[in-house]
C-alpha cells in the first residue's frame, strides 16, 4: 500500500544519518562478506599480506608460501625451504616480490612460461646478511624496498643497497612518502638512502601500525594502544574520535584508506571497523557479522573496492561499496524470516516463530548501528505477512490478523492464515486466508476492523487481486485460479469460476496472480499469461516474457517505486523498470548474492523510502539502496586470463610454456582453462573462438574451460572474452600449433626425396634387369616354342604314323576277325556238311534196296565224328582267336582256373556271339547240351542271375 506523505517525510528525515553518504558506505547492517576458509584454499591458516597484479590475480603472503587466487582457482607456490611468506607486493609488470625469513626475491614467468621464484638474497652484502623476517615490501617506479626490523634493502637496476637501522618497527608508504618508526624515538622518513627524523613525532611514543593519507597534505597515524593521530607536515596531534575506545581496547593492527573519505582498521581482537573523516564509526565487521576470525593480520583494498582481510585463520573479501547490506541472525534467535517492514522507527520481522521488533534508528550514544530484536508478546507462531495500510501495520498470522502498535499487537480477526491484504476501496480491505476471503472495514476513528467473511467461497487464497472490473482474482494456495464476483453487499460470492489448462493456462499448479503496471497478470512455470475477457481465455504474455528472459518463470511480482517492479523466481530477484513504454530494463546482477538466501515461495521485499528497500532473507534481512553510485568510478573490467592448458590425449599433462605452444600430432587433444579475475558476486559468461577450427564465436556460457579433440595439423588462434553486468571484456589470445605427423615433417620429406631418387635408380636398374631378363626369356620362349613346334610336329607325325599303324592293325584285326569268323563258319559248314553226308549215307540203300549194314554205318559215323572233332581245327581256331582277342583264354584262365577246355571253347564261341545251333555244331553236341553247358559255365564264372553271360565275356 502507498505510504502516507507525512510518514515518508519522517522516515526520510530519520534515515538521513544513515543514507547521508549516498553511494558510499552505509551503517545499516554489514556489507557482503565472502569467506575463503583454509579448507577451500588448501594452505596455511595465517595470511600476512595481500597484493593484486596487473592481470587481476590476487596474491597472499601465506604461512605455507605464496597463495594465488584468480576468482575461481587457488594455487600455492612454496618458497625455498617452505618458508613462511610475510610480505608480498606486485610491481604491475609481471613480478611478484616476496619476503620471508632470511629471503627476498620475486616470482615471475620464465621464458618457458613457468611461474618460478628468483632469489635476490645473494645480492645482499655479507655484513648485512639477512637473518630475520622481512615484514614490508613496497614497489615504486624505479625501486623495490624490502624492510626487516634491522635493515632496509633497496633493489634498483639489478643492484641491492642497504640501510642499517636501529631497532625499528614497520615501514609505511603514505602517498609518495616512506615513513618508519624507531622504538621510543619517533618517526623517520626515508629519503634516498637516508632516514630523516620527523620533528614532533616523539609524541607517538611507540606502536605505530598504520599511516594513511588523510587529504590536504595530512596523514592519519594509527597506533596499537594510543588511538589515532593527525600529521599535517609540521606537527602531530591526537585525533579524538568515537572509535578511540574500540581501537585501544581491541588493539589496532593495520589500516587502509578507502576512496570516499573512509578508513578501515583491522584489530587483533574484534575484527574490522570503518570510520569516516568525521571520526564516526559507520561499520563494524567481526565474526558475529560474517568474518571467519576476529584477528585481522592484514588489509588490502583492490581497484574494485573489495576489502581483503588476511586473518589469523582464513581470508575474507568484503564488498564495502555495495548497494546491499545485511543483518544476520547468527545465533538463530528469531528463526526464518518470511516478512519484514520498517514502521515508526522500528523494524519488524515476521518469522516462523513470531513477530520480532527492534529500534531502527540507533541511539546517538551508540558506537555503530546494532539491533536488539525482541519477540512481541502474544505473537508466537507463523507470521505470513506484514502490510502497512493507511499508516497502520497489519500482521497476517497463522492464528489470525493483528494490529501492530509499537511493541504490542491486538487481534482484529480470528480467521486463520492471513496471507495477503489488498484494498477493495477506500473503506474496505480484502484478505486471502486459509479458508477463503475476509473483508475488513474502516471504523470512524480510522482503524481497520474485521467485518465479515465471504460466504460460499472456502478456497485457500494465497494471492488476491481485484481487477477494477468488479471481479476478484484468487490464486489457490496450490492449484488453479478462481474468478470471484461478489454480490451487491459483498457478503457472498455471486459467481465463482475455476480456470486451469482447459482455459489456456499451462496447468493447474503454481499459478499466481499479480497487478503489473495496472494490468492483472498470471505467473506460471511457463511464463506470464494474460486474460482475455471477450474469449474468456488465457494467452501467453509473449511481449513481457521475451524481455524477462530467465525471469519469465518468476513466481512473484512485488511493486517497487513508480514503474519499477521486483520479479522473484524461487529465491532469485531482479528489479525491472517499466518507465519507458514498450521497454523493460531488468537488473539481476546486483542481487545475485541473494540467490538461495530468500525463503522460497515466500519472498518479501518492502519499500521503506523512495530508494531504500528491506529484503527478507532466511536468517535476517538485507537493505538495498536503489541509488546510482556517484562517488566511486566503475573499475575497468580486466581481460580474461588463460590459467591452464592441458593435454589429455592419454593422460592429463599440463603445458607450461604458453609463449609457443607446439603439440605433437599424436597428442592433439587439449583443454584450455580460463577465468575472469573478478571477485564480487556476479554472473560471468564466456565466449570463445578457435580460429582455424571454427569460423565464428560460440554462444555465451558460464563454463570456464573448453576442450578440443582431434585437432588437425596447423596454426590455431584461441580467442576468449567475458561478459559481466552487460559489459564485454577485451579479447585474450592464445596461439597453438599442432605439429604435423612425422610423415609430414621436413625430415620426412627429405627422406621421401631420397627414397624417390633411390627408387628411381632402383626402378631404372630393375627395369633394365627386367628388360634383359625379358629378352632372355623371350629368346628362351622362342626356342621353347620352336622346340615345342618341332616336338608337336614330331608327335603329330608319330601320331599319324601310330594312327596309320593302328588303322593297319585294326584292319588286320578286322581281317583276322573275319578270317576267324570265316574259319569258325567253315568248321561249322564242314561239320554240317559232314553231318548231312552222314545223314545221306544213312539213307543210302544197296542195289537190293536195303539199307547199309549197321557196322558200315558205324565206321562211317566214326570217320565223320573224327572229322567233326578234329583238334587241329580247334588249335588253329584258338591261335587265330588269341591274336584277335588279345590272349582271351589266358586272361579267362587266370581269373577262373577251374575252367576246362570245353568251357574255354564255349566262352570263345559265346564271345563271337554265335547262336546255339552254330555252337552245337562246333562242339558236336545237341542244343540241349549247349544249354546245360551255358548253365554250368555261369556257375563256374560266378555270375549273378541278372548278369548277361555274353556281355561278361565281351568285357574280358
Amino acid at each position: 500500500m502507498p505510504m502516507p506523505r507525512w510518514v515518508k517525510l519522517c522516515v526520510f528525515v530519520l534515515l538521513m544519518p544513515v543514507i547521508g553518504f549516498t553511494a558510499n558506505i552505509r551503517s545499516i547492517g554489514v556489507p557482503y562478506v565472502q569467506n575463503y576458509p583454509k579448507s577451500q584454499y588448501q594452505a596455511g591458516n595465517q595470511n600476512w599480506a595481500e597484493t593484486r597484479d596487473a592481470d587481476g590475480v590476487m596474491y597472499f603472503a601465506n604461512s605455507e608460501g605464496l597463495l594465488a587466487y584468480d576468482g575461481q582457482n587457488w594455487q600455492l607456490h612454496r618458497m625455498p625451504n617452505s618458508l613462511i611468506v610475510r610480505a608480498v607486493a606486485a610491481d604491475g609488470k609481471g613480478k611478484i616480490y616476496t619476503g620471508a625469513f632470511g629471503e627476498i626475491g620475486y616470482w615471475s614467468k620464465n621464458t618457458s612460461g613457468v611461474f618460478k621464484y628468483t632469489s635476490l638474497a645473494h645480492l645482499i652484502p655479507a655484513k648485512y646478511r639477512l637473518n630475520e623476517e622481512v615484514w614490508k615490501i613496497y614497489v615504486s617506479d624505479k625501486q623495490v624496498i624490502f624492510q626487516s626490523f634491522g635493515v632496509i634493502y633497496i633493489y634498483s637496476n639489478g643492484k641491492l643497497s642497504t640501510i642499517k637501522t636501529k631497532p625499528y618497527l614497520f615501514l609505511f608508504k603514505a602517498g609518495n612518502r616512506f615513513i618508519v618508526e624507531q622504538l621510543n624515538v619517533g618517526l623517520f622518513e626515508l629519503k634516498g638512502n637516508k632516514l630523516e627524523f620527523i620533528k614532533g613525532s616523539e609524541i607517538l611514543k611507540t606502536g605505530v601500525l598504520t599511516i594513511l593519507p588523510f587529504g590536504d597534505g595530512r596523514y592519519l597515524i594509527g597506533t596499537s594502544k594510543n588511538g589515532l593521530y593527525l600529521y599535517d607536515g609540521q606537527s602531530i596531534t591526537p585525533w579524538k574520535t568515537r572509535a578511540d575506545d574500540f581501537l585501544q581496547r581491541y588493539q589496532l593492527n593495520n589500516g587502509v584508506a578507502i576512496p570516499g573519505n573512509y578508513f578501515a582498521f583491522g584489530s587483533i581482537l574484534n575484527g574490522i571497523i570503518i570510520i569516516d573523516r568525521a571520526g564516526n564509526v559507520v561499520q563494524h565487521i567481526n565474526k558475529s557479522s560474517g568474518l571467519q576470525n576476529n584477528t585481522v593480520l592484514s588489509l588490502y583494498l583492490d581497484n574494485e573496492q573489495n576489502l581483503w582481510a588476511g586473518l589469523d585463520n582464513g581470508i575474507d573479501r568484503i564488498e564495502i561499496i555495495s548497494p546491499l547490506y545485511f543483518y544476520f541472525d547468527k545465533s538463530g534467535k528469531f528463526g526464518t524470516v518470511y516478512s519484514s517492514i520498517i514502521h515508526n522507527n522500528k523494524i519488524y520481522l515476521g518469522t516462523n516463530q513470531g513477530l520480532y521488533y527492534s529500534d531502527w534508528i540507533p541511539d546517538k550514544n551508540q558506537l555503530f548501528q546494532s539491533f536488539d530484536f525482541k519477540l512481541i508478546p502474544g505473537s508466537q507462531g507463523q507470521v505470513w505477512d506484514l502490510s502497512l495500510v493507511d499508516g497502520q501495520l497489519l500482521c497476517g498470522h497463522n492464528d489470525g490478523t493483528f494490529f501492530v502498535s509499537g511493541a504490542q499487537i491486538k487481534q482484529i480477526s480470528a480467521e486463520n492464515g492471513g496471507w495477503m491484504v489488498k484494498k477493495l476501496n477506500a473503506n474496505q480491505l480484502i484478505q486471502g486466508t486459509y479458508t477463503g476471503l475476509a473483508v475488513y472495514k474502516k471504523l470512524p476513528d480510522g482503524q481497520w476492523a474485521f467485518d465479515y467473511k465471504v460466504s460460499n467461497f472456502v478456497v485457500p487464497s494465497r494471492y488476491v487481486e481485484p481487477d477494477g472490473k468488479g471481479y476478484i482474482w484468487v490464486s489457490h494456495a496450490y492449484k488453479g485460479i478462481y474468478r470471484v464476483k461478489l454480490s451487491a453487499d459483498g457478503r457472498r460470492a455471486e459467481s465463482i469460476k475455476y480456470y486451469d489448462e482447459k482455459n489456456g493456462l499451462p496447468g493447474s499448479y503454481n499459478i499466481n496472480v499479480f497487478n503489473l503496471d495496472n494490468r492483472v497478470v498470471f505467473s506460471s512455470n511457463n511464463g506470464f499469461y494474460v486474460y482475455d475477457d471477450i474469449s474468456d481465455h488465457f494467452y501467453k504474455y509473449d511481449q513481457l516474457n521475451k524481455k524477462l528472459g530467465s525471469f519469465a518463470s518468476a513466481n512473484k511480482v512485488i511493486p517497487a517505486n513508480g514503474s519499477k517492479y521486483w520479479f522473484i523466481d524461487r529465491g532469485r530477484a531482479a528489479l525491472g523498470d517499466l518507465s519507458v513504454t514498450g521497454n523493460l530494463n531488468l537488473d539481476s546482477s546486483r542481487f545475485s548474492i541473494l540467490n538461495g538466501r530468500m525463503v522460497k515461495y515466500y519472498e518479501n521485499i518492502s519499500r521503506i523510502s523512495p530508494s531504500l528497500y528491506l529484503i527478507s532473507i532466511d536468517d535476517g534481512f538485507a537493505i538495498f539502496n536503489d541509488q546510482p553510485e556517484r562517488t566511486v568510478k566503475e573499475a575497468p573490467v580486466p581481460k580474461v586470463l588463460i590459467r591452464q592448458v592441458d593435454n589429455f590425449t592419454d593422460k592429463v599433462r599440463t603445458i607450461s610454456n604458453w609463449n609457443n605452444i607446439e603439440i605433437a600430432y599424436r597428442r592433439n587433444n587439449i583443454r584450455i582453462r580460463y577465468v575472469l579475475p573478478v571477485f564480487h558476486q556476479a554472473k560471468i559468461e564466456y565466449q570463445y573462438n578457435l580460429k582455424g577450427y571454427s569460423g565464428s564465436w560460440s554462444e555465451w556460457s558460464t563454463q570456464s574451460q573448453r576442450e578440443f579433440t582431434g585437432l588437425r595439423q596447423g596454426d590455431y588462434r584461441f580467442e576468449v572474452r567475458a561478459r559481466i553486468n552487460g559489459r564485454i571484456t577485451g579479447v585474450t589470445v592464445l596461439n597453438v600449433t599442432i605439429l604435423p605427423p612425422w610423415y609430414f615433417t621436413k625430415t620426412a620429406f627429405l627422406c621421401y626425396l631420397l627414397v624417390v631418387i633411390a627408387a628411381y635408380y632402383a626402378v631404372r636398374r630393375y627395369y633394365r634387369f627386367k628388360l634383359q631378363k625379358h629378352n632372355k626369356r623371350m629368346q628362351q620362349k622362342l626356342q621353347r616354342e620352336k622346340e615345342e613346334f618341332l616336338k608337336r610336329e614330331a608327335e603329330a607325325n608319330e601320331q599319324r604314323l601310330f594312327k596309320l599303324k593302328n588303322e593297319q592293325l585294326q584292319a588286320d584285326l578286322d581281317r583276322k576277325g573275319r578270317e576267324l569268323t570265316n574259319s569258325a563258319m567253315n568248321i561249322v559248314y564242314k561239320n554240317e556238311l559232314l553231318q548231312r553226308i552222314l545223314d545221306e549215307i544213312a539213307e543210302l540203300k544197296d542195289a537190293n534196296g536195303k539199307t547199309l549194314p549197321a557196322e558200315q554205318l558205324r565206321k562211317i559215323q566214326k570217320v565223320v565224328d573224327e572229322g567233326k572233332s578234329d583238334e587241329r581245327d580247334w588249335v588253329l581256331f584258338e591261335n587265330s582267336f588269341n591274336e584277335t582277342h588279345e590272349n582271351f583264354f589266358k586272361k579267362l584262365k587266370a581269373r577262373h582256373p577251374d575252367l576246362v577246355p570245353n568251357d574255354l571253347k564255349l566262352c570263345a564261341y559265346l564271345r563271337m556271339n554265335m547262336n546255339s545251333k552254330e555252337m552245337a555244331s562246333l562242339l558236336n553236341i545237341s542244343l540241349r547240351g549247349i544249354e546245360i553247358r551255358r548253365y554250368r559255365l555261369r556257375k563256374k564264372l560266378g555270375l549273378e542271375h541278372d548278369k548277361n553271360l555274353v556281355e561278361f565275356l565281351m568285357e574280358v
